[in-house]
């Protein structure tokens, strides 16, 4: 479809949610697909336009697609698997979601990432991030099928074709990006024998609905409501069942900003104690494997925006990155995974 196409396309479905009159102002785009418009109605109410073309995607994955069925079918059926709707997130007033358009409601611009940027304190933002996780972790067990204006959507599980999946990235793209490593076929297969235990502890305990890019760029304070509703969350739509670690570690070991072991330890503590039927240090184990885990993955993701996609303002979160895979390494759990980066990376590429 040409640009042209397209853009009759969203004038068509704004006509037809009658906002042919807004003012549409383009947002920064980021590393998905997507892009935004904010829209601002005759009558000076702001609302989001949500663009993603759905041939810009391959398709999520079926239920009862196999591993090799969701290999073949491409990226999001292996990592991706499926689109949620979580609590705090934006209503929709209009959507047309097989052509990929949506209407939502305008949370603002009040980024955590951003209101602390302009000197708020981020202990009480993070710690009611927290909040906001822990109420929906004890909510219990979410609905295998979601219900929503799109229609009936399953919310699959962070499995293990999934979660390796995502950390493969890793050793198929940073030697793409680095010629200072490469790794052979029984480099990958010794990789993914590292991994094996931590990959299999995060697909027995998906037990709650996660976020899954739970962090300060994706998170906007809302401080006129109350209690964890101060938490807006954008960015949902790849949302799964997964281990409740995840959205925890997306979160107090951020990519793309600094989170002192401070904060990182008190939101822990603040965690626990809103959950204090959960066992700490098993849960810790499983919280150092798999934040050691996405971010193998998340180096990999960067890897391939600066050398395929030609991106290279991603090369600035790489060394955040290592910091933060290279101190979860520590931990006894990982000597695995830490022989093996002993073996193949080069302690100058992880610096």
């Amino acid at each position: 479809m040409s640009v042209s196409d397209r853009e009759q396309l969203r004038l068509d479905f704004l006509a037809s949610a009658g906002l042919a009159q807004a003012a549409r102002a383009p947002l920064p785009g980021d590393a998905s697909t997507r892009r935004y418009e904010r829209l601002t109605t005759t009558d000076g109410a702001s609302l989001m336009l949500m663009d993603q073309a759905p041939a810009a995607e391959s398709p999520p994955a079926d239920p009862a697609w196999t591993p090799q069925q969701r290999q073949a079918a491409g990226w999001n059926a292996v990592a991706r698997l499926s689109a949620g709707r979580i609590e705090s997130a934006p209503e929709i007033p209009a959507l047309d979601a097989p052509n990929g358009l949506a209407v939502l409601e305008d949370f603002g611009d009040a980024l955590f990432a951003r209101v602390i940027e302009d000197g708020a304190d981020e202990t009480p933002l993070y710690l009611t991030a927290i909040e906001a996780l822990a109420a929906l972790h004890e909510a219990g067990a979410p609905p295998q099928t979601l219900h929503g204006p799109g229609g009936d959507w399953p919310l699959l599980t962070y499995d293990e074709t999934a979660l390796q999946g995502g950390a493969d990235l890793f050793v198929e793209w940073l030697p793409r990006l680095d010629e200072r490593v490469a790794f052979d076929a029984a480099a990958v297969a010794a990789w993914r024998e590292a991994w094996a235990k931590i990959v299999a502890s995060g697909a027995d305990g998906a037990s709650v609905m996660a976020h899954r890019d739970y962090h300060a760029e994706n998170l906007i304070w809302l401080p006129e409501r109350e209690g964890p509703a101060r938490v807006g969350m954008i960015d949902f739509q790849d949302a799964v069942r997964a281990h409740p670690s995840w959205d925890l570690h997306s979160l107090l070991q951020d990519a793309r900003r600094d989170v002192s072991p401070a904060l990182e330890a008190e939101a822990l503590d603040r965690y626990f104690a809103l959950r204090p039927q959960v066992d700490r240090a098993t849960f810790m184990a499983d919280y150092a494997g798999l934040a050691a885990l996405n971010e193998a993955r998340i180096i990999g993701i960067f890897a391939r925006l600066i050398a395929r996609d030609g991106k290279p303002r991603y090369r600035q979160f790489l060394p955040r990155m290592w910091r933060h895979l290279n101190a979860n390494l520590e931990q006894p759990a990982l000597a695995p995974v830490a022989r093996w980066f002993d073996r193949h990376v080069p302690a100058e590429v992880r610096a």
